[in-house]
């Protein structure tokens, strides 16, 4: 597993954030928050950032946005009861696809990085993204000073 960039360890350095709370069925027999959890938080705020970048009602009925992969790494253990931030933005822009990287942060400390590769495909195939997704897709680039 590769190390965090140092610039996905800021929290200011995203552009959205979401406050998270934490669920007793989260935690894992160590009372830490579990794996599943991790990936299940990542998962919502990267679907609430698809949605802001795209209102699913307007884009074509034959256009979908799929995930092709996944890499979380978790870097510190997180605790219940206390909410996390989980920051997200788009780290990289191609021709059919993107890429949302989001870190986890707990008491200011970030405890997980996620990036996770977001496919177009239209009529079941990798097609080019319109100039309408790029232009969301830029508005939501993370700083990587």
């Amino acid at each position: 597993m590769a190390k965090p960039e140092n610039w996905q360890l800021v929290a200011a350095n995203y552009p959205v954030s979401l406050l998270t709370p934490t669920r007793f069925q989260d935690m894992d027999p160590n009372r830490h928050l579990n794996n599943v959890a991790f990936a299940a938080m990542f998962e919502n705020a990267r679907v609430r950032l698809n949605r802001e970048l795209r209102p699913w009602a307007e884009r074509p009925k034959n256009e979908r946005s799929m995930m092709a992969a996944l890499n979380i790494n978790y870097l510190r253990e997180g605790q219940y009861p206390d909410d996390v931030t989980v920051c997200s933005g788009v780290s990289r822009i191609g021709t059919s696809s993107y890429v949302i990287s989001q870190a986890m942060f707990q008491y200011g400390k970030c405890i997980a990085t996620a990036d996770g590769v977001i496919v177009c495909r239209t009529d079941g195939e990798a097609k080019p993204l319109r100039k309408e997704v790029v232009a969301e897709l830029q508005k939501m680039l993370i700083n990587r000073d």
